[in-house]
């Protein structure tokens, strides 16, 4: 029997039962759907991680207090978080495999300007911190070492806190409130959008001096650079350093140890841990989802024995007229294929029609989220609900054609 006569068969099979056919194939849409759905979803998120990491630059370096990071929790918020002195990040500066050394610390408080309040993120910095973030001015200018060194309560602020603040309108030479000290505001810089899931727009940098001033601490909450040659001498030296100046015994090669009190990580290094973690997610959940594969062709089997003892009269006369047992068990392998891959469209169109409409309503609150049609995740769906069908489908294939001829024309 001829492969287009076989389909013929598939498509009238399918027609003739409608409501029974869209039941039957529910199954294999919403596995389909959901496993198209939830793989673009993770490459997604995926595409948003790394490009907010890879906005740093290829030769950034970050160094954290504490063990965790960025990794296991806010910075400064883990334990160790008092471990980077300020007396540490001078001992950095003189490293030669960095540049840009620029400490940080975070500032509490609202900011005002008038009637109009908002709630930035308000960060001191040195003037090395908007080239080791790859800042640029929009509007004034940074502050600079004379900023710096005369303590001024001066501030550099982002496009939405223009926006939330100022209307739009210029901030330059106004003079803004954060918690209980007022700064004249003499730069904006360019939108930058988010990086590590933080609005970098919706920010308020200060003079380093400035906010130590107020802090009355010796430790900072990061410091980022720039590496002047390869990055892993940069970490190196950097970890070699801390190390000395804590007191901390450096790792023996083959050993595992835990004494560091402080985590170095470069931009590429991040990459891959976070490339890593959303891939292993995005496949954990998209395994889950084709559970309802699984389900579906469960459904498709049960069907299609059910529809085995409906035809048996049929079978037993295609025998009788000399079909051979390969072409009833072909007949019922292809309607069960066509049953599982016409459910797989339905779920493709479904899920790529869903990810389109989340990734729309997710832009207005993370820009950098884009809809990433991946071709691969595609036909892998497919492939996936074809062999769902092929699969289940062998039991009442072979069923139908082990059946007696005339056994079968005397079934009632």
């Amino acid at each position: 029997m001829r492969v287009q006569d076989l389909l013929h068969e598939a498509g009238h099979d399918i027609t003739a039962n409608r409501s029974r056919s869209l039941l039957t194939i529910l199954g294999i849409v919403i596995g389909v759907g959901a496993v198209v759905l939830m793989t673009g979803i993770g490459n997604s998120m995926r595409g948003v991680i790394l490009g907010q990491i890879s906005n740093l630059g290829p030769k950034a370096v970050a160094i954290w207090p504490g063990k965790q990071g960025p990794e296991g929790g806010a910075p400064g918020m883990n334990a160790g978080a008092d471990s980077l002195k300020i007396r540490d990040v001078e001992a950095l500066q003189k490293l030669e495999t960095i540049t840009d050394v620029a400490p940080m610390v975070f500032l509490s408080g609202t900011a005002s300007y008038g009637k109009e309040e908002a709630n930035p993120r308000i960060i001191g910095t040195t003037p090395a911190g908007y080239t080791s973030r790859n800042m640029e001015i929009a509007q004034g200018r940074f502050h600079d070492e004379t900023d710096e060194g005369g303590t001024r309560p001066v501030a550099v602020i982002g496009p939405d806190v223009v926006k939330d603040l100022f209307a739009n309108n210029d901030p330059i030479g106004k003079r803004i409130e954060v918690g209980t000290n007022r700064y004249l505001v003499i730069g904006v810089f360019k939108p930058m959008g988010s990086q590590f899931f933080q609005n970098m727009d919706d920010l308020i940098i200060v003079p380093f001096s400035t906010a130590k001033s107020l802090l009355a601490r010796d430790y900072v909450d990061m410091v980022s650079a720039q590496a002047t040659g390869d990055t892993d001498d940069a970490i190196s030296d950097i970890e070699h350093t801390l190390r000395r100046r804590h007191n901390i015994t450096p790792p023996v090669t083959g050993k595992v140890t835990d004494n560091d009190d402080f985590l170095v990580r470069s931009a590429g290094q991040l990459q891959e841990i976070m490339g890593t973690v959303t891939l292993a997610l995005t496949l954990f959940i998209s395994l889950i989802a084709a559970v309802s594969l699984v389900v579906g062709g469960i459904g498709i089997m049960n069907i299609m024995l059910v529809s085995v003892t409906e035809r048996t009269r049929e079978i037993g006369l295609r025998k009788a007229l000399g079909a051979r047992e390969r072409d009833i068990m072909m007949q019922f392998l292809i309607d069960a294929v066509s049953l599982t891959f016409l459910g797989g469209l339905v779920g493709l169109f479904c899920g790529l029609w869903l990810n389109l409409l989340i990734a729309v309503i997710v832009q207005k609150y993370l820009a950098d989220f884009a809809f990433i049609l991946s071709p691969t995740g595609i036909v892998l769906s497919l492939l996936m609900a074809g062999a769902t069908g092929l699969i289940f489908g062998i039991v009442p294939a072979r069923r139908a054609a082990a059946l007696n001829p005339i056994d079968a024309l005397r079934y009632e």
